[in-house]
């Protein structure tokens, strides 16, 4: 997540040992024996909102007010501490840094898994990877959590779940605002929503080579492209990486398109021709932009890797037997996961997916 540019915390090392625990990984009575592992992981702040949250039920207000204050202090330096409005201040930050971060994930295709208060940092950075994924086909409802079975945390919905958990967020603020204060709270919370479409279009749009936000035509042209991505089956980071890679010229030969296996499939698509006129036009209207700048800068934007459950269960079945290459190789691709890799593309980082990998199910417990 670091080296696709995403706020993340980090993790400084793993340590392995061959004192055996128990894990039901599926909560369904059937216990395993897993040895135990220990990731240390570092950030600037491990505060929550949930943090906030429990002090708040508490009615802890004298250290609630002190964490908020520290908070301030400590990671939010821009915002002056003595300042009345320095609450209000910090939500709002709070909200559109939060707001940013979710529409990375959906950039790169990553859903986080459980997404609740307790999982969301005060700084907006990624926390608490558990049963986590990289979207492969693309799928708006897509659950990378086999506990999840509502889908409340699914690709499509994370925005809408980080505005909840901003809500909730806020009624720990409530308490030291004053009635013009808490209107900027609401106020900020209502226009979460369309703010953060705005954002996620731009974001999409700069998938696609272009810089230039032509409000409604891009959101056709994206609307159009998730259609056919998503009634054809097509792989969400190699669509994009390879519509990157080929040449507007080819866009529409056959015979190039069998070189991409996602476009390949795209293609197959009866609407696929109304998608190449509408992007090629919208191309042209993109002003001083040549086809090598569109492809070099889609190749900045797509990645080519990135840590799709099957790659990371191949590196823990070989780690599981003393074997820590694959973990180490992986590390290096994923330093990496813009740059083609050679020895990646021998192992199949870049196709598509093995039929074993549909089977992976992960949970709070992977």
């Amino acid at each position: 997540m670091y080296y696709l540019g995403i706020p993340t915390s980090r993790a400084a090392a793993l340590v392995v040992s061959d004192d055996p625990v128990l894990r039901d990984q599926f909560y369904n009575g059937f216990s395993k024996t897993e040895r135990a592992a220990v990731v240390l992981r570092l950030a600037p702040s491990w505060f929550r909102f949930g943090s906030l949250e429990i002090l708040a039920h508490n009615r802890e207000l004298t250290s609630l007010k002190k964490l908020l204050d520290f908070i301030i202090i400590e990671h939010y330096s821009q915002i002056n501490p003595q300042d009345d409005s320095r609450y209000v201040q910090l939500f709002c930050q709070v909200a559109q840094k939060t707001m940013d971060l979710v529409v990375c994930w959906q950039s790169v295709g990553f859903v986080h898994g459980v997404l609740n208060t307790d999982n969301m940092s005060m700084l907006a950075i990624t926390i608490d990877y558990g049963p986590f994924g990289f979207m492969e086909t693309y799928d708006p409802h897509f659950v990378p959590n086999s506990s999840d079975k509502e889908a409340r945390y699914c690709f499509d919905r994370q925005l809408q779940i980080a505005e909840w958990n901003l809500q909730k967020l806020s009624e720990a603020f409530i308490p030291f605002l004053d009635e013009t204060q808490v209107i900027q709270v609401r106020t900020e919370l209502q226009n979460f929503g369309p703010s953060a479409k705005v954002k996620q279009r731009s974001a999409f749009i700069k998938k696609l080579g272009l810089n230039e936000d032509k409000d409604d035509a891009d959101s056709q042209l994206l609307t159009l492209l998730l259609q056919l991505m998503e009634e054809t089956g097509t792989d969400f980071t190699m669509t994009f990486r390879q519509l990157g890679e080929i040449a507007l010229a080819d866009i529409r030969n056959p015979q190039i398109l069998n070189e991409y296996w996602s476009l390949k499939r795209l293609s197959s698509h009866p609407q696929y021709p109304s998608f190449t006129e509408a992007y090629l036009k919208r191309i042209e209207e993109e002003r001083g932009l040549t086809d090598a700048g569109r492809r070099q800068l889609m190749c900045q934007m797509n990645p080519r890797y990135v840590l799709r459950n099957w790659m990371a269960q191949s590196a823990i079945e070989k780690a599981e037997k003393d074997d820590f290459s694959e973990v180490q190789f992986l590390l290096k691709v994923l330093q990496n996961p813009y740059t083609i890799c050679e020895e990646a593309e021998e192992k199949g980082y870049a196709d598509p997916p093995p039929e074993w990998s549909h089977t992976i199910r992960v949970s709070c417990s992977s």
